[in-house]
């Protein structure tokens, strides 16, 4: 400030203020602030109608007994009306409770849980599969039909799937349990994970997993993200150019499903796994395609290699393991010298 005051002594304050593209009003604002003191905070005075402190005390006291300790101010109030006694308002025996923090309510809330963020690893096929139910629609209003689709998070593979008229928890179970049984899946190897669903938490289903040795884990609650692969799964069936807007019946529906999954299991490339096949990478094909692969495209590099510029191709890999909610890697920090 004592710069821009040699400033205006020399040059003058219009001057000043056009070079330094600032309003003239600003400055002499700023002038007058500097130069007048610190406003005080203005004392509120006393309300003539307050209670004393003896009075406040008294009150609280009152309120902190035994005999009114689980009533309401409003029952205190009146009880003591009743008893000839008037002590202050309903509303200064809220505000007396709240300076202590003791204004609260009482009855018992829901507490919503803490769920934790499922963190799943797959390195093989068989360890972690991922099951979802969506509905199908029918050749009416209000007719839809009941998809069950167990995948394999690692090859992607459809290893099960039911079609029915209707959501069924022993449906859900006979499915589970039939196709454990045909991929031979042994004790303590499989992880089963599901969205929170009635059929996916169902007593029947817990069991059964319980005595097959499975380990199931849900997706915490409004969070598609936790069930990631079936999500994706079901929106591959439902963006097909065959897929109908409606099903004409639920054998029509079947018969869909069976070609669906035979071309999804058998002919479609996925994106996430090299370009193969679900079943090229379940049942331990994928090494021996992509080393093929490889060798036709360096075949194809000694033939042209000025299409491959800058670089020779680079073969394509598989990956290792695959991720339900990867952990975060919590940043290291330095330690302070």
């Amino acid at each position: 400030m004592a710069q821009a005051e040699h400033l205006r002594a020399v040059h003058g304050t219009r001057a000043v203020c056009q070079a330094l593209s600032v309003p003239r009003a600003s400055l002499y604002r700023a002038l007058r602030r500097q130069a007048a003191p610190p406003a005080q905070p203005a004392q509120r005075p006393a309300c003539p109608r307050a209670l004393t402190a003896a009075e406040r005390e008294q009150v609280l006291a009152l309120l902190h007994s035994p005999r009114f300790a689980d009533a309401s101010p409003a029952q205190v109030y009146a009880t003591l009306l009743d008893e000839q006694r008037y002590l202050c308002s309903v509303r200064t025996m809220y505000r007396l409770l709240k300076s202590c923090s003791e204004v609260r309510e009482r009855r018992n809330q829901l507490r919503h849980p803490k769920y934790n963020k499922p963190e799943l690893l797959a390195t093989g096929p068989n360890q972690v599969w991922s099951w979802d139910i969506t509905k199908l629609r029918g050749p009416a209003k209000w007719v839809h039909y009941s998809l069950y689709v167990i995948l394999d998070i690692f090859s992607r593979r459809v290893v099960g799937w039911l079609l029915a008229d209707r959501e069924s928890q022993v449906l859900a179970e006979k499915l589970i349990a039939d196709t454990i049984t045909k991929h031979q899946v042994p004790p303590g190897q499989l992880t089963l994970h599901a969205d929170r669903g009635s059929s996916m938490k169902s007593k029947p289903v817990a069991l059964l997993l319980a005595d097959l040795g499975v380990t199931k884990t849900h997706s915490r609650p409004h969070t598609s993200n936790d069930n990631p692969y079936s999500e994706a799964h079901f929106k591959t069936l439902k963006y097909h150019p065959h897929f109908p807007d409606r099903f004409g019946s639920l054998e029509d529906a079947r018969s869909f499903c069976r070609r669906f999954f035979d071309w999804y299991n058998n002919e479609h490339r996925h994106g996430s796994l090299a370009l193969l096949t679900p079943n090229a990478v379940h049942y331990g094909q994928a090494k021996s395609i992509l080393e093929r692969r490889a060798e036709v495209r360096l075949q194809a590099f000694h033939r042209h290699p000025e299409r491959f510029h800058p670089r020779p191709p680079k073969p394509d890999t598989l990956p290792t393991e695959v991720w339900i909610n990867p952990p975060r890697l919590e940043p290291e920090t330095t330690p302070a010298h």
